[in-house]
């Protein structure tokens, strides 16, 4: 999977956590009134005026899909942007859309038999729409209980193995030419899916074409298939076979499940360097080489396995002299084999920890943006309307909007049961701030001892201590000493206090937001003006989203700080592995030195015997990996890498010709993407 895949992915999972918070904004969308546009002039004179403008703009189109938990569509909401690179006056659109409405400004448009003309005034445009129109994309849910197909709506409740399967269909293609023969292209979506299970329900869960996270109390979904890609691409499914669904299954207690999303984008494939699969020779003498590269290697290997018959045969003639120095010498080179071995793996398994957290840190940024961006889309949402309702209050920020907020409730709500509820919350959270600090130091505490710890293990190891060794009682409370005074060390750096202050900081902010959106606190809100009530019930909901927020950003910095100690941990082991290899060196050395005095010692023998069974075991191996792997990947390419090119080219060709959903005007640039919500199952 390439780095776009993996880049729409993270954001995938990012909605995907978020989307319950921000189903309100979708169906807000959907509820807007439907307002009638504008005629300023006449539209024959706005199609000239405006005809040349729109070339200099680009549509980019968002499509809603609310459907119901087996995947049938409910409504189609349409978000439209208008790029207006040129700053023009006048921008032609074309559109399918119902009850069309500017979501941004106040520009006015006029409607012609096929088209739209908006009054721009240089400005870029957003405007939202509904739509009856057939997707290119579907999605299709089923279920199965204990291998029974089952409705969504009689799964609430019930217990065993339940299997849930996404088949994604795919209606829009094109007929191109290949090879000489009118085929249907289809535009290549990429069919993305994510979900999230509560541990406490879903249990061994298992998914076919997809990837899973757990963290210990929820497991993160993400799928992706390509419907009709395999066609495109003539491929035979025994030879290649491209995911055209994902299937979940769990063992499962008192069902119930979330909502799901789906992003199907095709921008993946409109970046293909196809120019790169112009010459077929160049792939053909690559995979000839290839094969004549694993014919050498299968005659060497051969050579190498007779010559060291020979070597065992006359290796009896050596046999005599020096046996005490020479018993010595392989008992020293034993033992630095086996430290320089366990140092390997020691440095394996610190290098896998290191990487595999770094992998994680490198998502850090996609995650953070993202989460930011869908609060940004919340307090623009929430922006507009507080200018619809008429109050005039500075633009909402992440850092602002709770004192903003504050500011307007208190002025709508003469019995100011807001503010009161806010000072109890904040002072009542405040009076725990002591605890939370505990609480903090213990978990900070303990991440760090365990790091110290390990370190300590692995400086024991470089001095020779064997992990029988290290299972003593005395030198395990060695270990807890030396940890214990490490670890308080650590604690009192300048570091590791900042640390602990900024999460502090952030659990208050996070135990105030999640406090004030209590039903106990929400009751008491209950009691304030109509106007009040409305913008607690929006503060309310951007406090909800900030706390997941800021759990998010302490989530990250901790893998941020977890990363940092393995990559020390990684380097130190590293140091002890070349120290190690260094003196398993100079000991095999030594051995064989005396092995050339000698005329012979069974050892060698023993070794010349393992070295022909081994080389045996490379010479089949090469022998079926080209019968299976390279002789395959050749015959499948043969001969028909001139039919390959084509479809690469008719893909990308395909892809880049669908631009909108809704209507595009042909001379118009734009790129789509759509995302379906559907309904959880409680």
């Amino acid at each position: 999977m390439n780095n776009t895949s993996k880049k729409i992915i993270s954001v995938l999972l990012c909605a995907s956590l978020i989307t319950g918070t921000i189903g309100s904004g979708i169906y807000y969308i959907a509820s807007a009134k439907n307002e009638s546009p504008t005629i300023s002039e006449n539209v024959t004179v706005k199609k000239e005026k405006a005809k040349k403008d729109s070339r200099n703009a680009e549509k980019n189109e968002t499509v809603y899909v609310l459907s119901g938990a087996d995947g049938s569509v409910q409504r189609i909401i349409v978000s439209d942007w208008l790029k207006n690179m040129a700053s023009a006056q006048n921008i032609t659109d074309a559109s399918s859309l119902l009850d069309i409405e500017n979501v941004k400004g106040d520009e006015s448009y006029t409607a012609g038999d096929d088209s739209i003309i908006w009054d721009a005034d240089g400005q870029d445009i957003y405007y939202r729409g509904s739509s009856s129109e057939e997707l290119p994309v579907g999605v299709k849910i089923s279920y199965k209980l204990d291998g029974k197909e089952m409705s969504p709506e009689s799964l609430a409740g019930k217990s065993g193995k339940i299997t849930i399967r996404f088949d994604y269909t795919n209606s829009a293609y094109e007929m191109k030419k290949i090879n000489g023969k009118e085929e249907k292209i289809f535009v290549p979506f990429a069919m993305l899916t994510g979900m999230i299970l509560d541990n406490d329900i879903f249990r061994n869960v298992e998914v076919t074409n997809g990837k899973l996270i757990n963290d210990g109390m929820r497991s993160v979904v993400a799928g992706a298939a390509f419907p009709g890609l395999q066609d495109s691409l003539g491929l035979d499914k025994n030879d290649l076979e491209i995911p055209e669904y994902i299937e979940i299954t769990a063992d499962v207690t008192d069902f119930k499940m979330g909502i799901t999303a789906t992003i199907a984008t095709n921008e993946i494939f409109n970046d293909i360097d196809t120019d790169k699969l112009d010459s077929d020779s160049d792939i053909g003498d690559s995979l000839s080489e290839l094969t004549e590269a694993m014919t050498k290697l299968e005659d060497g290997s051969s050579a190498l396995y007779d010559g060291l018959c020979e070597l065992l045969e006359k290796s009896g003639d050596l046999v005599k002299g020096a046996d005490q120095l020479a018993n010595g010498s392989k008992k020293l080179a034993d033992g630095t084999k086996s430290l320089s071995s366990g140092a390997s793996e020691l440095q394996s398994g610190a290098a896998q920890l290191n990487n595999g957290l770094q992998t994680i840190v490198k998502n850090n940024d996609s995650l953070n943006g993202g989460a930011k961006q869908v609060f940004d889309t919340l307090l623009a949402t929430a922006n507009s309307q507080i200018g619809a309702a008429g109050l005039d209050v500075p633009a909402l920020t992440i850092d602002n909007y709770g004192s903003v907020l504050d500011g307007a409730i208190a002025s709508l709500d003469n019995t100011n049961v807001y503010n009161q509820a806010l000072s109890q919350v904040t002072e009542a959270v405040n009076a725990q701030k002591d605890y939370i600090r505990i609480q903090v130091e213990a978990a900070v505490r303990q991440q760090v001892g365990a790091q110290v710890r390990e370190a300590v293990i692995q400086q024991m190891k470089a001095k020779g201590m064997t992990d029988e060794m290290l299972q003593s009682d005395e030198v395990q409370k060695q270990i807890a000493a030396l940890s214990e005074k490490n670890t308080n060390d650590q604690m009192k750096s300048a570091e590791i206090k900042t640390t602990v202050n900024e999460q502090v900081e952030l659990q208050i902010q996070k135990a105030i937001a999640e406090n004030m959106a209590s039903d106990e606190v929400q009751g008491k809100l209950a009691a304030a003006s109509a106007g009040a009530q409305s913008l607690i019930s929006l503060k309310s909901q951007l406090d909800s989203y900030n706390a997941f927020y800021i759990g998010l950003l302490t989530y990250t910095d901790g893998v941020s700080q977890a990363a940092s100690g393995a990559s020390k941990l990684s380097s130190g082991v590293s140091s002890v592995k070349s120290g190690a290899d260094q003196l398993n060196k100079g000991a095999v050395e030594l051995n064989s030195g005396i092995k050339k005095m000698q005329d012979g010692i069974p050892a060698l023998i023993d070794g010349i015997k393992q070295l022909r069974d081994g080389s045996l075991q490379l010479k089949d191996g090469l022998k079926e990996f080209d019968e299976k792997g390279i002789s395959k990947i050749v015959n499948a390419f043969d001969g028909d890498l001139g039919s390959l090119t084509e479809r690469m080219k008719a893909i990308k060709s395909v892809s880049q010709n669908y631009k909108a959903f809704s209507g595009i005007p042909d001379d118009m640039d734009g790129q789509v993407k759509f995302f379906f919500r559907t309904d959880g199952i409680e």
